[in-house]
């Protein structure tokens, strides 16, 4: 016994020698097929990478699996830090800010860490004693922008600084400037300030991407101040392009997953070589915070604006005279179309250049200077490009057949915008005239009279009293109201200070809706 004791011991000893004398006289086998990476092969890994990408390659021993492609985040924020600004504005009306992002204010609001709002703390005691005496308070708003030009000139958005009567700008040193308003554009949400440095310094400025060439999936990264947290650094993906969210006829957002809150507004939005390709705008949530879902207005549409808002502090746009309306496979098919494209002609206003050219209500515009209009949602930003005085041809569908329109582009003026749209912006709520086809679209009866509500400013009156897009108003303070200078009409003749009652028609019900005024 002891005799086969020894032998199994020589053997296990044996086994053990041969495996160490192995493992020190050369590598060892690898997979089949697989050659070891040479450390000249991994460096020519991270040079084709890129600027803003890992340097750290892993190399795996047992089947040579190189491991990188994660961003450097870290390095782009330390790079672009110096150009991202925090932007407090204050003006003296009454009342709190609404702490939404995406609208007039921030932290102090509703939905926002530190106050409430004072109509909510007055109004048990009015209904009682009548209007209490208010002390006037100034509204503060916080948000983000981004130095553009070396001269002092910054990106930010409109509702950041509107209405402001004193516009503060800090940087990253700690050091703080008054900022002068030089240009806004409330339609696409973009303003541009700019600050001075006292001994002629010039700021370090964030070059501008091609938002065009962004593609859905790609990394992107966001700066801006959340909740009034300075320079604060977020990161996901494109999660869309082009979206449409009801803020106006020039919606044209990129949807990311990067976390965005209040106070983000103006902020930019940066690819992985630190280039601004969206500036970042609203989100939509439930509870006012992030849920994933942003969105930023592309850069490529500011860098057309910017030159304007330089030079005469505001945009001129191009203007067409027609109200426009989605065309729905139902509707492709009671027109002959093949499929659902364009967009359908509502309304034409009279005098205007789509009046004056011929175009008439029905005609579904699916070409618009040589560029296709797949939406409707597309054509306002396509004339609203065009020179004014510039003569474009406009292929329509009529009657089932294609016929080119020549169109010479008008200026869109205020009273034009609200001729065509029924803008009340006294409410944020924007009205257009309820045609037959829009109400056979909705399921409407053919007797059914009123506007139509086309879109809903967030945080406005019109979206505390639950009004939607896609809601049609019969009556304005219990007055029947069959278009748009009728629905004007009532509201301008409403009392100042007293709610305006609405009934409105949604779906198969009706209901009745108050819009409280702004200065209550």
């Amino acid at each position: 016994m002891r005799s086969v004791t020894k032998v199994l011991v020589l053997l296990v000893v044996g086994f053990a020698i041969g495996a160490l004398a192995a493992r020190d006289s050369g590598p060892s086998p690898q997979v089949a097929g697989a050659e070891p990476p040479s450390q000249a092969g991994r460096e020519a890994r991270v040079a084709a990478l890129g600027d803003g990408m890992l340097t750290q390659v892993a190399a795996d021993e047992s089947d040579s699996c190189v491991r990188c492609a994660l961003p450097d985040f870290s390095s782009l924020a330390a790079r672009l830090r110096p150009s991202v600004v925090n932007i407090s504005s204050e003006n003296k009306e009454s009342g709190g800010g609404r702490g939404f992002h995406g609208a007039p204010g921030g932290p102090g609001g509703p939905g926002g860490p530190g106050g409430s709002d004072p109509r909510e703390f007055w109004e048990p005691f009015e209904r009682f004693f009548g209007p209490m005496p208010r002390r006037q308070q100034p509204r503060k708003s916080l948000g983000s922008g981004f130095i553009f030009d070396e001269q002092g000139y910054i990106l930010t958005n409109n509702h950041v600084v509107e209405n402001s009567d004193s516009i503060k700008v800090k940087t990253t040193d700690g050091k703080e400037y008054e900022a002068e308003l030089v240009g806004r554009d409330p339609k696409t949400d973009i303003a541009v300030l700019k600050i001075e440095n006292a001994d002629g310094e010039t700021f370090p400025a964030i070059s501008f991407g091609n938002s065009d060439d962004v593609r859905v999936g790609e990394w992107v990264m966001a700066i801006g101040n959340p909740f009034g947290l300075e320079f604060s650094v977020t990161a996901g993906i494109v999660s869309a392009k082009g979206r449409f969210i009801g803020q106006g006829n020039y919606d044209d957002f990129i949807q990311t997953d990067a976390p965005i809150n209040p106070g983000n507004s103006g902020g930019p939005l940066l690819d992985l070589e630190g280039r601004v390709v969206g500036i970042n705008t609203s989100i939509f949530s439930r509870s006012g915070g992030n849920i994933g879902i942003g969105f930023a207005v592309p850069i490529n549409l500011a860098k057309e604006l910017i030159p304007q808002l330089r030079e005469k502090g505001k945009v001129t746009r191009g203007w067409m005279g027609v109200m426009i309306q989605k065309v729905t496979p139902d509707i492709a098919d009671s027109l002959d179309m093949d499929k659902a494209q364009g967009a359908l002609v509502a309304d034409v206003v009279k005098g205007g250049p789509a009046a004056k050219s011929g175009i008439e209500v029905g005609d579904v515009i699916v070409e618009f200077d040589g560029e296709p209009v797949s939406e409707s949602t597309e054509l306002p930003l396509m004339v609203a490009r065009q020179p004014i005085g510039e003569t474009v041809p406009v292929k329509v569908i009529r009657d089932g057949e294609e016929k080119t329109i020549d169109l010479e582009i008008g200026e869109m003026k205020d009273e034009d915008l609200k001729v065509a749209q029924g803008e009340s912006e006294a409410y944020g709520l924007t009205v257009q005239n309820l045609t037959p086809e829009i109400a056979e679209s909705l399921g409407l009866e053919a007797d059914v009279s009123g506007v139509l509500v086309s879109s809903v400013e967030a945080g406005s009156p019109a979206a505390d009293a639950g009004l939607r897009r896609g809601d049609v108003i019969l009556e304005v303070n219990r007055n029947p109201v069959s278009d748009i200078d009728a629905y004007m009409a009532e509201v301008q003749k409403g009392t100042k200070g007293k709610s305006v009652l609405l009934l409105v028609r949604r779906g198969e019900n009706t209901v009745f809706l108050a819009l409280k005024p702004n200065d209550e």
